[in-house]
């Protein structure tokens, strides 16, 4: 009997989860096409009119002003959900998803350099806040419509829902995957990309070519696949390196920015001025927006990259300067577009250093620099195969994995938290977020920097 009832009550539970999960994806997927629909209008009118540029900086004071009057907390972003999702607090307010639709656009229309998964993730979290509380869910209960949330939001927006849900339940803790919300969320992603399809938004199609593996002179005795398989892992090594870069640069400049400019409205102005120079020094808009249209035919996009001779060498340095003196100063949009295009690029780079199929190394950089930075490995090797087929499914976890260790202990999201140790050094960093994970470590190299010096003397 009371096995009985306990059965009733769990699934009477399960079945509320899943009713409160379609209006999430459905409200989600809504948001998310309207959202694609006027950020490709906003790209186009940019395209059309350059001058638009020059306006950055007054777009990123109405941005900045726009948060400071209405945003309250939403301006935190994906690191406030991720924050609520381990520990729920005073909640995800329903302003965040307008706020961020908006301001993403007048970001792109002006010519920011950002994305847009922040936006379609925080859309979904928003929007799973709002439901939660109609069903009247409890802390657990919360999480895993937060989390679905986001599967919902991330799903959509790429079309890639089976990464959508694996991402949503790995980018909340490094190492530890919540299988309990999986079911939850592969629904709610599979709905959200669904609703998006259904008001006719299509998404960017991506493929390898063909190719044929020559032997190398290099190889030696090595079997050719063989040899590229040891070219991915050396290609890892720098797409983490990249990663770790990215992730540097956004929080050391924000940092920056604001030790260094006391009128906090001036801060998107400074950025805006910045990007606004940087496109005089190189002449060019292609480093401008999403990346994945060109303004003019043969600019440098996410998709000339998987072409022999569709990137300059250092395209990959630029576009990450780009992106992150735009977020960090204020301007709003996701990271994950630019680490795109920066993966791609670096992988078309590499494809040429190391002897290697352009097509296939822009698709593990595309993946891979994603994988280091946001710390999910697993979703990234699955979207290698949502994306681009899964007969490199093997290239595609090498590369992601190798970029997932080689970044290191950071992140483009401060809050997620630290399941295992990648290194196996520091048992204690267990629980703790990537923020208080680099203050504790700053804090103990200082420590030991200082003891060295007074050794010294």
């Amino acid at each position: 009997m009371v096995s009985g009832s306990i059965r009733k009550i769990k699934s009477r539970k399960f079945i509320t989860y899943l009713a409160a999960i379609i209006p999430v994806s459905i409200i989600s997927g809504s948001f998310v096409a309207l959202f694609l629909w006027l950020l490709t209008q906003a790209t186009h009118l940019r395209f059309e009119h350059p001058w638009l540029l020059f306006l950055l900086p007054l777009a990123g004071v109405a941005i900045h002003y726009t948060y400071q009057l209405l945003g309250k907390n939403a301006e935190k972003g994906n690191n406030l959900i991720i924050d609520e999702i381990h520990k729920p607090g005073g909640g995800v307010p329903k302003r965040m998803a307008p706020l961020v639709v908006l301001t993403t656009v007048m970001t792109h229309l002006f010519g920011g350099s950002a994305g847009r998964e922040g936006t379609a993730v925080q859309v979904g979290g928003a929007v799973a806040q709002m439901v939660s509380r109609w069903f009247r869910f409890d802390d657990g209960g919360t999480s895993i419509i937060l989390t679905s949330g986001i599967a919902a939001g991330f799903g959509a927006v790429f079309g890639t829902p089976l990464t959508g849900a694996v991402f949503a339940i790995e980018v909340l803790t490094l190492g530890k995957l919540n299988y309990r919300a999986m079911l939850p969320c592969l629904l709610a992603a599979f709905l959200g990309d669904a609703t998006v399809s259904f008001w006719g938004m299509h998404h960017t199609a991506y493929h390898i070519d063909l190719f044929s593996l020559q032997p190398d002179l290099l190889a030696g005795f090595l079997p050719a696949s063989l040899f590229l398989f040891l070219k991915v892992i050396i290609a890892g090594i720098f797409f983490g390196g990249a990663a770790w870069l990215f992730s540097y640069l956004v929080h050391k400049f924000k940092e920056l920015f604001h030790r260094a400019i006391a009128i906090k409205w001036l801060i998107p102005v400074a950025g805006a001025c910045i990007i606004i120079l940087l496109s005089f020094v190189n002449g060019k808009p292609d480093y401008l927006g999403l990346g994945v249209e060109g303004a003019y035919p043969g600019a440098i996009t996410i998709p000339s990259a998987f072409t022999a001779g569709g990137a300059d060498t250092w395209s990959w340095l630029w576009k990450t300067i780009y992106t992150t003196v735009t977020l960090s100063s204020g301007f709003k949009g996701g990271e994950v577009t630019p680490l795109f295009y920066i993966g791609a690029t670096l992988g078309n780079t590499l494809s040429e250093l190391l002897n290697a199929p352009t097509g296939l190394f822009a698709a593990l950089g595309f993946i891979a620099v994603f994988s280091g930075a946001t710390n999910t490995p697993l979703a990234c090797t699955i979207m290698g195969a949502e994306l681009f087929g899964s007969e490199y499914l093997h290239f595609f976890a090498a590369a992601c994995f190798v970029a997932y260790f080689f970044s290191g202990h950071t992140g483009i999201y401060s809050s997620q938290r630290i399941g295992s140790n990648k290194f196996l050094l520091w048992k204690r960093s267990s629980g703790l977020s990537l923020a208080q994970y680099q203050s504790i470590r700053k804090r103990y190299l200082k420590t030991k920097l200082r003891k060295y010096q007074l050794r010294r003397k």
